[in-house]
């Protein structure tokens, strides 16, 4: 089979390598859709918890190609949206009811064989059939799944006046769920004024642009809008400098939620004596476990509406135009086609 394999930092290539077999409650399947995601970005050039060599792409889905001895609840032919974490069970964080700790963490795409191919392996119960939702919908399925874990790391007061730099996929998905989740206001920042059109059509109150060269020069527009700062300031962009506004903006007794990817050497100065005197809360929230039952539902009813995000398609061969686009300031969502 054909598949996108990172094998050294900063390198990939489009190979012929053998087609993986399904093992006991192991289906295999054949991506339909799978999005390309700024985390892969990050795993190319080494970071996260890539393993090379890799086979990425985490945000799947596929049909049932053939089922292993035990698989169950699927048959040949389904489409299934793919849980892509693979969680241990009995490993301390497992034990404490903390799975996305789970110390042997295991992620199709991440650090295990994932999308970009023509097959590939996964458990049976990690897969859940779509029951006619179409596939470049089903595709935000695990974006989604994240942002729903981090509406649940948040937990937003009812009435809560809201900011959200960023308006990529997840940001998008993410403001969504905040307009539904009781917020008053929900005010996005990004510096795209297509993305930021997209925020207005999907829902969102206000919207900021921000000028790449000089994120700073957005606070005087935002300190307008909300004079003693937003309930709650949410990072969706994993950019230091922004993360260094946050604090600035974010009410005392508010919260700042760190949501978007930074580099692992990344590195921001704050104010301890600001958080302490100011009572600031800072969360973060890091991919999702047993959330893509809730992300499908929520897709399924309209509620999270995804018109508009999914803006560039590819065949496997150009996953390199691919990882451009996601770079790029006009495209949301790129997704390689099977």
């Amino acid at each position: 089979m054909r598949a996108v394999v990172f094998d050294r930092p900063h390198h990939f290539r489009v190979l012929d390598v053998a087609d993986p077999r399904p093992g006991p409650a192991e289906v295999r399947l054949r991506p339909v859709a799978t999005g390309v995601c700024g985390t892969d970005r990050h795993l190319l050039a080494g970071g996260f918890m890539a393993r090379f060599p890799l086979i990425p792409g985490h945000e799947i889905v596929a049909e049932v190609e053939s089922l292993g001895e035990g698989a169950e609840g699927l048959s040949i032919g389904d489409l299934v949206a793919v849980d892509n974490t693979v969680l241990c069970g009995h490993c301390p964080q497992c034990r404490r009811d903390k799975p996305l700790y789970c110390d042997n963490f295991f992620s199709l795409g991440v650090n295990g064989p994932g999308g970009f191919a023509d097959l590939l392996v996964a458990r049976a119960d990690k897969c859940f059939p779509l029951d006619g939702l179409d596939p470049m919908t089903a595709v935000l399925t695990e974006p989604l799944a994240c942002a729903m874990h981090g509406a649940d790391v948040l937990a937003l007061r009812p009435g809560s006046d809201v900011l959200l730099f960023g308006a990529g996929p997840t940001g998008l998905l993410l403001a969504q769920l905040l307009v539904h989740g009781g917020a008053a206001r929900v005010t996005v920042a990004a510096p795209g004024l297509h993305k930021l059109e997209v925020a207005r059509h999907l829902g969102v109150d206000e919207t900021v642009r921000i000028d790449r060269a000089a994120p700073r020069t957005a606070l005087r527009r935002l300190r307008t809008l909300a004079p003693s700062g937003f309930d709650a300031v949410i990072e969706a962009t994993g950019a230091p400098a922004v993360m260094m506004m946050c604090p600035e903006v974010t009410r005392s007794g508010g919260t700042v939620l760190v949501y978007g990817m930074a580099g692992a050497d990344d590195t921001v100065r704050l104010s301890p004596y600001e958080i302490f005197s100011r009572e600031l809360t800072i969360k973060g929230s890091f991919a999702q476990t047993h959330c893509f039952d809730r992300a499908l539902l929520a897709l399924h009813t309209g509620r999270i509406r995804t018109d508009g995000i999914v803006t560039d398609r590819f065949p496997l061969e150009r996953f390199g135009d691919a990882l451009s686009a996601v770079a790029g300031s006009t495209s949301i969502k790129a997704v390689m086609m099977g």
